[in-house]
C-alpha cells in the first residue's frame, strides 16, 4: 500500500486505435485537473518518442509534462520515494496519468489498483487491441478492472466509417500476423481502418 486508503480513489481507462484521440482525452483530462489545482503527475514509456521525449503528444499537437520512464516499476519508485528523480511522492497527488499504457506490461495493473486504494485518481490511456486486432497486453484486465472506461473510435482511411482498429503497413502493404508486436510509429507505419477495411498478412 502507498499510503493509507480512502474513498477518492478511482481508475478511468481511455482505449481505442491509432488516431482516435486518446492522449488528446487524457491531456485534456490532466489539463483541468491542473486548472482545478489539484496535484499531477503523468507518466509515458521512454520508448515511445515520437512528437516529445519530456511531454504526453497528440497527434493533433496538445502536449502536457510528463515523465518518460521504462516500466512500471520505475513508476512505483518514482511515486514511492525510491528514485532519486522523484517527480512527487503519492502522499502530495491528487491525479496520476499515464499514456500508452500497453507498453508497460502486466506490473502495470497491481500499481494502478495500489493507486486507486491509496485515494489517487487514475487515467490511463492506450491501445485496447493490437494491430492483429487481438486484446493488446494487459489492458482488458485495466478495463475489467476501472471505475470507468472510454472506448474512442477513428474515422477508417478506407471507406470513413468508425474505426476500432489499428491497421499496420510495412512498404504500403499489411503487416504479417507473426510480426513483432510491439513497433512505435505514426501515420509512416499505421491506419485507422474499421472490422472491414482491417487487413493482416498470414
Amino acid at each position: 500500500m502507498l499510503k493509507s486508503p480512502y474513498s477518492g480513489g478511482h481508475v478511468e481507462v481511455i482505449v481505442g486505435p491509432m488516431f482516435s484521440g486518446k492522449s488528446e482525452e487524457l491531456i485534456r483530462r490532466v489539463t483541468r485537473a491542473v486548472i482545478a489545482r489539484q496535484r499531477v503527475a503523468v507518466f509515458k514509456p521512454a520508448l515511445d518518442d515520437r512528437y516529445h521525449v519530456s511531454h504526453v503528444a497528440s497527434h493533433a499537437g496538445r502536449t502536457a509534462e510528463a515523465l518518460a520512464v521504462p516500466d512500471a516499476q520505475a513508476i512505483r519508485a518514482h511515486l514511492t520515494g525510491e528514485d532519486v528523480l522523484l517527480a512527487a511522492p503519492v502522499e502530495a497527488l491528487d491525479v496520476v496519468g499515464i499514456d500508452e499504457a500497453q507498453f508497460f506490461g502486466p506490473d502495470l495493473v497491481p500499481l494502478v489498483l495500489d493507486l486507486a486504494d491509496a485515494g489517487v485518481r487514475v487515467i490511463v490511456a492506450g491501445l485496447d487491441l493490437d494491430f492483429r486486432a487481438e486484446p493488446f497486453g494487459m489492458m482488458p484486465e485495466l478495463l475489467a478492472r476501472a471505475e470507468s472506461a472510454e472506448k474512442l473510435t477513428a474515422i477508417c482511411t478506407v471507406c470513413g466509417a468508425p474505426a476500432t482498429r489499428s491497421q499496420r503497413l510495412i512498404g504500403g502493404q499489411p503487416a504479417r500476423y507473426d510480426d513483432p508486436v510491439v513497433l512505435v510509429g505514426a501515420q509512416e507505419s499505421y491506419e485507422a481502418r474499421c472490422r472491414v477495411h482491417h487487413t493482416v498478412r498470414r
